[in-house]
């Protein structure tokens, strides 16, 4: 293993046997080191880098899709669920994706530098603030390969230098698509330690990896409950992160049903794995009797299960083919991601933003009305991440912000909440200018 601490091309390399803490030290460290030169780099530099990268992933395409076959073989071999072994595929559409992304985010404007809210004060000084890189972030995540380049991209664009642990099932996917990174950062002149892949599936090196503050300044989770979970509950660094994604869209008494049909079903139905699916629907009793058989309709054509307070229940009665179930206290609590969602029908916009805010995740959450200040009272009184009017909560999404990509989804109320792109992967720090001025 090499360990030397310096922004070298000489990969600091894993095998067998070797201690886990020595070798998470090591890539912390080079991490580290690397960091304070990213800080450093050029918006052109680091553009070029993801230029280079994009034309790496399209160069090698025959090769990625041979070593992610591998674990495909795998997967299947060790009975990995259909839906799972489907997200560790790299299609050539997937490939080009990728490629494609890191030719938006070098696109996009550089965060890093910029000095805002400069203002004079009667002392004579000025004070603003710059945006600078956090410094070393580490990613774990599950089954996607496509999230090792979209961490490096964002990581290169922003400054950062990070450790990514993807999951063992991606390990010849996500090894080779790391590979095809550090020689684009070696192509443009930056560190290759920038971005660095832990090489080992022992879970040990996700413990050190969480609990080493001296190299890593914030770690984001992004996977299942479980995982987010122990994360955070072992984690001595701070974590970015969601729990789940309990995403809930409110028909108000005052709504343009039509709008309200198309709105809900596209909120639950246009994918039902993403945490920014629908999963609770509120509705007015105002406009139940009017817009429940409608989207009841819809649901039961689609195979969607309903889990129901007694008057949604009673009112969808008689949509012919409906999966109809009694909602438990639980249900209002729940994350599906699948074909089911729990109905309640309110009688006020007190009573639903109390019932978002007690039983929500602090995801994404949606108003369907045409009362302008119901939906400015649900926009402010509702905690959550996202709040959306008349659209659909699958729009919680970095893409689709504007952000270029994301690296992941925060519930939390610190600097990054909801999509976490480019902005969210900086900080803030105080900038003063003077000509000599003391204080008195």
């Amino acid at each position: 293993m090499n360990t030397a601490a310096s922004p070298s091309h000489v990969a600091i390399t894993w095998s067998e046997g070797q201690s886990v803490v020595d070798y998470m030290s090591a890539v912390g460290q080079a991490a580290r080191t690397a960091a304070s030169a990213m800080a450093a780099a050029s918006t052109a530099g680091k553009n070029a880098a993801l230029l280079a990268l994009a034309a790496q992933i399209r160069a090698h395409a025959g090769e990625l899709k041979a070593r992610n076959e591998s674990d495909i073989l795998a997967a299947e071999k060790n009975g990995l669920a259909a839906p799972m072994v489907d997200r560790l595929r790299l299609t050539d559409k997937v490939i080009e994706t990728m490629a494609e992304s890191c030719e938006q985010v070098a696109a996009l404007p550089d965060p890093v530098g910029e000095i805002t809210q400069m203002r004079r004060r009667p002392t004579g000084i000025s004070v603003g603030q710059m945006r600078v890189p956090i410094g070393v972030f580490g990613m774990i995540y599950e089954s996607r390969p496509n999230v090792t380049i979209e961490a490096a991209s964002l990581a290169i664009k922003s400054g950062n230098a990070c450790v990514l642990r993807g999951g063992s099932e991606a390990i010849h996917s996500n090894l080779a698509l790391w590979k095809l990174v550090q020689a684009a950062l070696a192509e443009s002149g930056l560190p290759t330690h920038a971005v660095q892949l832990v090489q080992t599936t022992d879970r040990a090196a996700v413990g050190q990896l969480i609990a080493m503050p001296r190299f890593v300044d914030v770690i984001i989770p992004r996977g299942g409950k479980g995982l987010i979970e122990r994360i955070t509950a072992e984690a001595k660094v701070p974590v970015i992160k969601h729990l789940d994604g309990n995403c809930h869209t409110y028909v108000d008494a005052e709504v343009d049903l039509a709008l309200a049909v198309k709105v809900t079903d596209n909120a639950k139905t246009q994918k039902y794995s993403p945490c920014n699916a629908t999963e609770s629907l509120l509705v007015h009793a105002a406009q139940a009797a009017a817009f429940l058989p409608r989207i009841g309709r819809v649901f039961a054509d689609k195979g969607v299960e309903m889990r129901c307070d007694p008057r949604a229940k009673a009112i969808l009665s008689d949509v012919q083919g409906a999966l109809l179930v009694d909602a438990t206290e639980q249900d209002w609590f729940e994350e599906y991601l699948a074909p089911v969602i729990a109905v309640k029908v309110v009688d006020s916009l007190d009573e639903v933003i109390a019932h978002i805010n007690q039983y929500g995740s602090h995801h994404t959450d949606s108003i369907l009305t045409t009362n302008h200040p119901n939906a400015m009272r649900f926009i402010r009184e509702v905690d959550s991440a996202s709040v959306m009017v008349n659209a659909s909560t699958r729009f919680a999404d970095g893409f689709e912000y504007g952000l270029g990509a994301e690296i992941g989804i925060s519930t939390d109320k610190f600097h990054a909440r909801g999509p976490v792109g480019l902005e969210g992967l900086t900080s803030l720090k105080y900038v003063v200018l003077g000509q000599g001025e003391i204080r008195t």
